[in-house]
């Protein structure tokens, strides 16, 4: 099974599968330029379509509704969680301004204070 993300104005407005037989050429072989006529047969040729990997095996991760595509990255990206966050440019995640304390508490992002809040916790 393959998956395609219909891509408006740069944002993913909704993931298809595919089934393989679709997708592969007269060698066996995958090609996403298959995948994306079969999916404009079905929804218009005027339609945009990227292949996305359910595992997130590239493309950086499983591209969904909501997430932008950024084809000079050749990556699906989150929509930015909080304005304190940055992209990481290798691996097109959100990251906070520190780092989530990895001690085996539960945590949550506190925007109005830039910091990590333990759930539960008398902090």
């Amino acid at each position: 099974m393959a998956y395609f993300a219909r891509i408006e104005n740069g944002i993913v407005q909704a993931t298809i599968a595919v089934g393989n037989d679709w997708i592969l050429d007269e060698n066996g072989v995958e090609q996403e330029s298959l995948g994306i006529a079969f999916c404009q047969n079905l929804y218009g040729a005027d339609t945009e379509w990227v292949q996305t990997s359910y595992n997130s095996n590239f493309r950086k991760r499983h591209g969904i509704p909501g997430d932008t595509w950024d084809a000079q990255r050749d990556a699906f990206i989150a929509p930015q969680p909080f304005d304190s966050w940055t992209l990481n440019e290798t691996t097109c995640q959100w990251e906070a301004p520190t780092p989530k304390p990895d001690d085996g508490n539960l945590y949550v992002w506190d925007e109005s204070t830039t910091s990590w809040v333990r759930v539960g916790g008398d902090e």
